[in-house]
C-alpha cells in the first residue's frame, strides 16, 4: 500500500475511485450518478489546488487509488488555521488500517501548513467512521440534525472538530 499525494496522472484512479464509493455507500456525498464524471475537471482541480491550500492524498494499491482524503484549508485570515477533511476508502479495503494511514498523512500536511484545526462531519449512523474519528483524536462538537437526504429520509450529522497546539494534537 502505497501512501502518497495524489497527482494529476492519477486523475483516472482518483474518479474511478470517487465514481466507485459514490455507488457502493450511501456515507459520502454524491449518489450513484450525480457527480459529473470528466476526468478533465479532476485534471483542473487537481492543477488548481496550491499545496498551501490544501491537499489530496490517495492511498493506492497497484496503481489503482482504494482509498483517500483531502484536507481544504480556510481561505480567510481568520479562518486559514482550520480546514476541512473529506476521506473515503472503497469497502473492500475497509478495515485494513487505511483511514488511519491516511489520517496520519493528512496530519503531517496540516502541521507542515500551520493548521491548528481539523473539522468534518459524519452521518450519526456511520458507526465504523465514527470510531475511526474518535481514534484518531475527533471530538463530537455538535449534532447537525436534517442534514442531510438520503433516501427520502433525513440523516443527522455530527460535527467533529480535532485541535493541535505547537504542532502536537490536543
Amino acid at each position: 500500500m502505497e501512501i502518497r499525494a495524489i497527482t494529476l496522472s492519477d486523475s483516472r484512479a482518483f474518479l474511478d475511485l470517487l465514481l466507485r464509493l459514490d455507488n457502493e455507500t450511501k456515507f459520502m456525498m454524491f449518489e450513484p450518478g450525480e457527480r459529473d464524471s470528466s476526468e478533465k475537471l479532476i485534471e483542473n482541480h487537481l492543477s488548481n489546488l496550491s499545496e498551501s491550500i490544501g491537499a489530496f492524498i490517495g492511498a493506492f494499491e497497484h496503481e489503482v487509488c482504494v482509498g483517500f482524503i483531502s484536507i481544504s484549508r480556510g481561505c480567510t485570515n481568520r479562518a486559514k488555521h482550520s480546514a476541512y477533511v473529506v476521506m473515503g476508502v472503497a469497502s473492500s479495503f475497509t478495515g485494513k488500517g487505511i483511514g488511519k494511514l491516511l489520517f496520519a498523512e493528512g496530519e503531517a500536511w496540516a502541521k507542515k501548513h500551520n493548521i491548528t484545526r481539523l473539522e468534518l462531519t459524519v452521518m450519526t449512523h456511520n458507526i465504523n467512521a465514527l470510531k475511526l474519528y474518535e481514534k484518531m483524536g475527533f471530538e463530537n462538537e455538535g449534532l447537525k440534525k436534517n442534514s442531510l437526504l438520503v433516501d427520502g429520509n433525513y440523516v443527522d450529522e455530527y460535527y467533529m472538530g480535532k485541535i493541535f497546539e505547537g504542532g502536537i494534537a490536543k
